[in-house]
């Protein structure tokens, strides 16, 4: 099975169990039922990611409070600003929302979407979890709502043809060579990562026409360094003779794109043969669409939907 599809069907077995029985009018009070979207992501101390993903809620609010059912939808981010995902609970909660969805704003397995904001809404209850988050000043709330949690966006092929359509464009603008795919990485969870990057990898020889691909971490599994990132240019420098250095962040964050990605181009020998354009996965219509897509996928296919 998918491993998309597997933690699919883990998370509706999770709702069915924890939300109970419908009362006896049955389908009088599922048309009572009053549902809220919310869209988690990461955080960031940049306003410009920020607003990359407000952008997001804007760009399908209206087709989300066109499902049956759905009368709210909100964003939040999990860490560094508000609002915070307690924040936004709390609001649905007195707002009187019987069940909210939760779309992570994530790109695939991480200790964000299987540990940090199961334990954030109460789902799960990890001791260690719960003390890193106290820890790290993440509030910690259990909705009144019945919470379920989507896939992440790997759940589909959206990334692939995300990265697919940006090496095209810069191909279309005349680089060429071999590819660099820079991501955030997650050490408890690294084969999921690692497998993640390797599919796409496949999936851009396949499609477009690119014969080597590499990729590097660029969060806090490597320090934050632009050293992985510079030797996996390296790697494609010795059987290219040109490389295209692709982020595949969500959003864009001067941290991340300038201060490690543009800092490994720079240093990197031959830097004048790496074309590298500081964007990010976002904007990208095929994601809102995805969104709104596994919105109504999740509630016909939960308890109540």
């Amino acid at each position: 099975m998918h491993t998309g599809l597997l933690k699919f069907s883990l998370i509706l077995i999770t709702v069915v169990l924890l939300g109970g029985c419908k009362d006896d009018n049955g389908a009088a009070a599922d048309q009572q039922t009053k549902v809220g979207v919310l869209l988690v992501n990461h955080g960031s101390e940049s306003k410009v990611w920020r607003d990359m993903l407000l952008n997001v809620e804007a760009n399908v609010n209206d087709e989300l409070l066109a499902i049956d059912k759905v009368k709210g939808v909100k964003t939040a981010f999990m860490e560094y600003t508000e609002p915070s995902i307690a924040t936004q609970m709390k609001a649905f909660d007195s707002e009187g929302f019987d069940e909210v969805v939760v779309v992570p704003l994530l790109l695939t397995v991480s200790s964000h979407s299987l540990d940090d904001i199961p334990n954030i809404i109460g789902l799960k209850s990890d001791p260690k979890v719960l003390e890193t988050l106290a820890k790290e000043k993440i509030e910690v709330y259990r909705p009144k709502a019945r919470v379920t949690i989507t896939p992440n966006m790997d759940y589909t092929t959206l990334l692939k043809k995300n990265v697919n359509d940006r090496v095209s464009a810069l191909k279309n603008e005349g680089a060429s060579g071999g590819v660099v795919l820079v991501a955030y990485g997650d050490k408890h969870y690294n084969q999921q990562w690692e497998e993640m990057m390797a599919d796409i990898g496949r999936y851009l020889k396949a499609k477009s026409d690119v014969d080597t691909v590499a990729y590097a971490w660029c969060e806090h599994l490597v320090n934050y360094s632009p050293e992985p990132t510079m030797k996996a240019i390296q790697q494609v420098f010795e059987l290219e003779d040109k490389v295209m250095v692709v982020p595949l962040l969500v959003a864009y964050d001067p941290a991340f794109q300038d201060d490690i990605i543009q800092k490994a181009v720079n240093q990197s020998e031959n830097s004048a043969n790496i074309v590298y354009k500081p964007d990010a996965i976002l904007p990208d219509k095929n994601l809102e669409q995805w969104v709104v897509d596994i919105t109504k996928q999740t509630l016909s296919s939960t308890v109540g939907g």
